[in-house]
């Protein structure tokens, strides 16, 4: 056990932030984050705050680390993208987000009582497509793509937090949430578009399926040995670690992003301090878990391949969904 200072309370209903904003409620904690409901006074509308949590305010990296995604979800446009409406430094670093009405994929999976038709999932998978493909048009992988960072409303899916997001490269071992990482991402070293195609293919799978097709594993990194990675949040949604908001179960989830990027050599299926089921073994083909189109589930399997030179470019895998949407073919 470190001595580690607890975190204190969150702020309570009434309080003002930064000016013009106002809580609501407490949403959720996650490893270095709260996120609050709140009202902005300019808008005259609801909104969803992420700001630092009591113990890690005065850190200056985990400040630029929030204040960085803010700005860029400030500056992109995209239909499948969360909105952010603007960043705040002072007094406290904060980030504005527009709040959304639907639910997330990992709420979504567990309330279902049947599993998405295929073209339903064929349809999701275009959509985050389309998102990643703008990410990396911006130079950007997401790096944490999986059903607790997307929210669906209406058939239309929007992904959020792009708090693990960083430029093609080197990266240390472990970036993004255990049981979505591709290999690469768990092993440590030069990450590409790629990564982000396996984050596409082990979401769909999961919705697909009910489940991940890998364990999801008991072991965690310490937390002062990792940097927290925090999730975005939506109003209605819901996912794992969830906790009761007002209007519905708002998840809470946390990741670890390694802050050493230094390792020794592993034994096969594990990078740093923890064991990763994708380091051992490929993927089961999905059509054993479930009975999908033929070019759907080859679509997903290929995502899940372990080399990523195996995996399909993101155009190519969008391409690939559309033939199993009805009136599209090729």
């Amino acid at each position: 056990m470190t001595g580690r200072r607890r975190p204190g309370p969150p702020l309570p209903p009434g309080t003002r932030p930064a000016p013009g904003y106002e809580i609501l409620g407490h949403l959720a904690r996650t490893g270095w984050l709260d996120v609050y409901d709140a009202w902005s006074e300019e808008r005259a509308c609801r909104c969803v705050l992420k700001v630092v949590r009591p113990d890690r305010r005065g850190h200056k990296e985990t400040a630029e680390r929030l204040l960085r995604e803010g700005r860029w979800l400030r500056e992109f446009s995209h239909p499948h993208l969360v909105r952010a409406y603007e960043t705040v430094e002072t007094p406290e670093p904060l980030v504005v987000l527009e709040t959304l009405g639907g639910e997330t994929l990992s709420h979504l999976i567990q309330r279902l009582e049947r599993r998405p038709a295929a073209t339903d999932v064929a349809l999701l998978g275009v959509q985050l497509c389309s998102a990643v493909h703008y990410l990396h048009g911006r130079g950007l992988l997401h790096l944490d793509l999986k059903p607790s960072n997307v929210v669906v409303e209406c058939g239309r899916a929007k992904v959020l937090d792009l708090s693990a997001a960083r430029p093609p490269g080197p990266a240390p071992p472990g970036v993004g949430t255990f049981c979505y990482l591709a290999p690469e991402q768990a092993r440590g070293g030069r990450l590409t578009a790629a990564a982000d195609v396996w984050g596409i293919g082990v979401t769909l799978y999961e919705v697909a399926c009910g489940d991940v097709p890998f364990d999801r594993g008991e072991t965690v990194h310490d937390s002062e040995t990792a940097h927290d990675t925090a999730r975005g949040t939506a109003l209605g949604g819901g996912g794992e670690g969830e906790s009761e908001g007002e209007d519905g179960p708002v998840k809470e989830d946390e990741g670890a992003e390694p802050a050493d990027a230094a390792r020794e050599p592993q034994e096969a299926g594990q990078a740093g301090d923890l064991w990763y089921p994708q380091l051992e073994a490929a993927a089961p083909p999905i059509r054993s878990r479930r009975r999908l189109p033929r070019a759907l589930a080859a679509a997903i399997d290929g995502c899940l391949r372990p080399d990523p030179a195996d995996r399909p470019a993101v155009p190519d895998l969008a391409a690939a969904l559309r033939t199993a949407l009805p009136g599209r073919r090729g």
